[in-house]
């Protein structure tokens, strides 16, 4: 597998895209106005303890007061003399100041969320000053390797005691001095987080990297062929960074000098259109429905124009394993988290239905977030969950619709005329009219004057107060005003 990624620089924000065998899979946006927060250290002040949550909320300079849940306070030992797990109240205390680490960014109305169990990632390590075991990147498979590792990180003579370690994957091929370099890194780093006597709460003791200098140290690996960059200050400060710090990915580095954009090239642009799209066609002619709700996300696959040469299971069956791989695609593209509703088409073999279950595990495989799947249950239905940190590409590009407000739909001309001669009903008994002026859209009021012309002679007679109406161009088809005259 070939694996390029192509980094968009302009003064507002960062792209990164990572494409496999050409093929758009991730797509990360950085925004200088709205920057994550992820890995982000700060000093904060616990301001509210909810016993009955096991929760804390805590103070950290943002609109909203971030959570921190028991599960995430560090403590050495997490029991009490009687074996029973500690509670929140009995290891936080309102206007206590702690460091915590942003785990979670602000999404949609909840905030941020908190832990205490600090981590600080480089290049081949994670450093977890609160904990005091080594762990080996599940990634790296082989045993040996992984004894290996742990028995060359133990002997390092500059390993912070009393805290622990894991090995990331890029590990596996790095060397003892290239070790020896990043614990040294990280104690340095370490030690000006930890020297917070004098930062005052709300204030951030470590930022993470941004965006593009993230891409060197956690999303390279065998697999890379080039960075291509298109702005030469950026490539130019990538390189030193990469010089001194991950010195076996410089040679990867590459300025892109083209006049047409850089995403423009690889066809980016117009697959990042197609990630906002609800319909996602498939190469057999296939197709994927995918609706991103606050509770879940459903995909429904159908055959669409896909009619297959054999018969119908078989047709199905294919439509299936090819859904599959675009489903782990979109999964990827979209940032697409939380839990997961998959509605495959019904397969009435089994064998088809673990071939199909398997096509999307291995196609996961290749996910850096979390994924877990279940089986097809006996509704015909694949749940699965998906680790979100961020927010998706719908939340990042688009906004709520000021028409429908999100609903997706919008009310018909015919029930917005019907409202409206409910609502002159309710004006013509409650006050003393002498005439009354409905503001509506166009649409509306065409609907009015024409159609249901009958309807509104009847109502005026009814009431004996004449009706006038005038079409509002900046009213959406569902605004109107009824108005006294």
């Amino acid at each position: 597998m070939s694996k390029e990624i192509l980094i968009n620089i302009t003064p507002q924000e960062t792209r990164v895209a990572i494409l496999e065998n050409g093929v758009l899979h991730d797509l990360y946006i950085e925004r200088s106005r709205s920057r994550g927060l992820v890995g982000n250290v700060y000093k904060g002040k616990v301001v509210r303890v909810l016993p009955g949550m096991e929760a804390a909320f805590v103070e950290i300079g943002l609109e909203k007061a971030a959570f921190l849940h028991v599960s995430d306070v560090a403590h050495k030992d997490k029991n009490n003399n009687h074996g029973e797990a500690l509670h929140i109240n009995q290891l936080l205390r309102e206007g206590q100041e702690i460091l915590v680490q942003v785990i979670k960014d602000q999404l949609g109305t909840k905030g941020a969320r908190l832990t205490t169990n600090i981590t600080i990632p480089s290049r081949y390590l994670v450093f977890m000053p609160n904990a005091d075991n080594i762990g080996v990147s599940s990634r790296i498979e082989n045993e040996e390797d992984r004894e290996r590792l742990k028995n060359d990180l133990l002997a390092q003579e500059h390993r912070m005691k009393n805290a622990g370690y894991i090995l990331r994957t890029a590990a596996e091929v790095a060397d003892r001095d290239a070790i020896a370099s990043d614990i040294k890194y990280l104690n340095r780093l370490w030690e000006n987080i930890n020297n917070t006597a004098d930062v005052k709460v709300g204030n951030a003791v470590h930022k993470d990297l941004p965006l593009y200098l993230r891409v060197l140290r956690d999303m390279v690996d065998e697999d890379i062929e080039v960075i291509r960059v298109d702005s030469r200050e950026t490539s130019n400060i990538m390189l030193e960074f990469a010089e001194k710090y991950v010195p076996e990915v410089a040679e990867f580095i590459e300025h892109y000098p083209g006049e047409r954009p850089v995403f423009d090239l690889h066809g980016v642009e117009d697959e990042i259109q197609k990630g906002l799209e609800r319909k996602v066609q498939l190469k057999s002619g296939g197709y994927l429905i995918i609706d991103q709700t606050e509770a879940m996300t459903t995909i429904d696959v159908n055959t669409g124009a896909y009619v297959g040469s054999r018969n119908l299971e078989e047709t199905i069956f294919k439509t299936n394993l090819e859904a599959a791989q675009g489903i782990a695609r979109q999964l990827r593209l979209r940032n697409l988290g939380g839990i997961v509703i998959l509605d495959f088409i019904d397969m009435i073999e089994a064998e088809h239905k673990r071939q199909v279950m398997r096509a999307l595990e291995k196609a996961l495989e290749k996910d850096h977030a979390r994924t877990s799947i279940s089986e097809v249950s006996s509704l015909g239905l694949v749940e699965m969950t998906r680790k979100r940190t961020r927010e998706s590409l719908e939340h990042v590009l688009c906004g709520t619709c000021p028409t429908c407000e999100g609903r997706g739909t919008i009310k018909t001309a015919e029930t917005v005329c019907y409202e409206i001669f409910r609502e002159i009903l309710r004006e013509a008994r409650q006050f003393d009219a002498r005439e009354l002026l409905v503001l509506a859209a166009q649409d509306v009021v065409d609907m009015l004057v024409d159609e249901e012309s009958s309807s509104l002679a009847e109502l005026e007679d009814f009431i004996g107060i004449p009706i006038k109406f005038q079409a509002e161009a900046l009213f959406t088809q569902e605004q109107f005003d009824v108005v006294i005259l």
